[in-house]
């Protein structure tokens, strides 16, 4: 096939790099659309990784996106809309501010669902063996005519009329359309976990409540969420070094070295916020903050595209980042229903995403420079005041 091959071609020449939420919402509306397409993931296997924290579904965006491939009903029955309650505490323990979400039905507001509950909806809509897992893609190569060859790591390659680079913040698609790279954005989380938090954790508990609990205080901070299950996920964080283990002499895997060096950074925090670096029960794993440029574009390239990490790589603080890799899935696969051949459909789609990431982009670089500024937790109540 060339690039200006029809879309609902009888071979499945598209290939989405990727099996996150982004790049499952895209094969999800191709099937339902009978446009044959294949996931490539590297991971072993859908559980060969914790999935992350809990993702807020906005209605405009990952709500919507979920309609578009008729799991709007699945997600609901899934989603906690408890877990909107949005809480701000001092570095005393004393809570500023308690958004508490109103009593509703989950299609009310942004119910909050585990990224492991999404994406085995995502992955159960799917036709069996749409995903190919153990497919590390290493190298993607420009054959003629729009088509790339993929190859992989155990040495197999394949042909595809479409590439779409849903491989994440280090994407090897996003190398032949750009040669921007994540950036550190000067904030480091180090990530915690609790177990059986009701029981065991009961301050820790009380002061996350049923959604996320941030306490920011001179460019540091905790940012705690409930999961389901009794799970309870923590984000220690500073504006600090991106080697600040490294210039402290830390080894990374002595979990009494990282609690003891985190609680020095922590000096006159409360005891009770303090427990969020004492208790873990899972130890600590470092977690850098990187962002693409703002703004990040790229001239359309026939046969290539990206969506989700890959193209508007951001902090987390936008609470966006899963919601428009959803969004994006979304449009880019209604793209291809819509138009005649896939160079039109990844025109129109790419006239769509860039704008949007970029303006999306911006936001979350000031939402993160704000929170871990001198006077962030001002700045984080200011927010939290105007949107609740």
């Amino acid at each position: 096939m060339r690039e200006g091959a029809t879309v609902n071609a009888t071979t499945p020449r598209i290939a989405v790099i990727g099996a996150g939420p982004g790049g499952l919402t895209c094969a999800r509306i191709l099937q339902r659309h009978d446009i044959p397409v294949t996931v490539y993931d590297l991971d072993a296997s859908p559980a060969a990784r914790d999935q992350g924290g809990t993702l807020d579904m906005h209605p405009d965006t990952g709500q919507y996106a979920l309609r578009a491939a008729d799991l709007l009903d699945d997600f609901l029955a899934l989603a906690r809309p408890e877990g909107q309650q949005m809480r701000l505490v001092g570095a005393d323990g004393r809570i500023v501010f308690d958004g508490i979400p109103p009593e509703a039905d989950t299609t009310e507001g942004n119910p909050e669902i585990d990224r492991g509950r999404l994406h085995s909806l995502l992955l159960d809509s799917l036709k069996p063996g749409t995903v190919h897992w153990a497919h590390k893609v290493t190298r993607v190569e420009p054959v003629g005519d729009g088509i790339h060859r993929l190859h992989f790591a155990d040495g197999t390659t394949t042909d595809a009329e479409l590439v779409i680079g849903a491989d994440g913040a280090w994407s090897k698609v996003r190398r032949l359309l750009t040669d921007a790279t994540p950036r550190y954005t000067g904030v480091t989380f180090v990530e915690a976990g609790f177990n059986d938090v009701d029981t065991r954790h009961p301050r820790l508990a009380a002061l996350t409540a049923a959604g996320t609990m941030m306490a920011l205080h001179n460019q540091q901070g905790f940012v705690s969420q409930r999961n389901s299950g009794g799970h309870i996920r923590v984000y220690v964080a500073m504006r600090t070094d991106e080697d600040w283990h490294q210039q402290a002499g830390l080894d990374l895997t002595d979990t009494a070295a990282v609690r003891d060096t985190l609680l020095s950074r922590f000096t006159g925090w409360s005891d009770h916020l303090l427990g969020f670096i004492t208790d873990s029960d899972t130890g600590y794993v470092n977690r850098p903050l990187y962002a693409l440029p703002v703004p990040h574009t790229w001239t359309h390239t026939p046969g290539l595209t990206l969506l989700g990490d890959a193209a508007h790589l951001m902090s987390p603080f936008s609470g966006m980042g899963a919601n428009l890799a959803m969004l994006d899935g979304a449009d880019l696969a209604q793209a291809l229903i819509d138009n005649a051949t896939i160079d039109q459909a990844v025109t129109a789609y790419e006239k769509i995403l860039l704008p949007r990431s970029v303006e999306a982009a911006e936001a979350a670089a000031g939402a993160i420079d704000d929170a871990f500024s001198p006077d962030g937790a001002a700045q984080v109540l200011a927010h939290m005041t105007q949107h609740h």
